[in-house]
């Protein structure tokens, strides 16, 4: 993987070489062109598709609610045990 700049460097310099041919290019041809330099761009980059990000916010979702459960019953048994001693005095 590129480091940011590296790969932002590496897209203006193949941009440049498509705005400023000597010969202009068709749209058809300028379009495909720069398509493919898009996806090798994207390639370099460390993403995920669309399901695979969806997937892990719904495990994402499910251990914030067990995470915020636990987090409950441990407050509730803190509390029973904070006031046990209290009471046998």
């Amino acid at each position: 993987m590129l480091p940011p700049k590296a790969l932002l460097d590496a897209l203006t310099t193949h941009a440049s070489r498509l705005f400023n041919s000597d010969a202009p290019l068709p749209r058809g041809e300028f379009e495909a062109q720069f398509k493919v330099l898009l996806q090798s761009a994207f390639s370099k980059l460390d993403l995920v598709s669309r399901d695979e990000f969806d997937s892990q916010m719904v495990v994402l979702a499910r251990t914030r609610a067990r995470l915020e459960a636990l987090e409950a019953k441990v407050a509730e048994m803190e509390a029973r045990s904070a006031e046990a001693p209290a009471t046998s005095e």
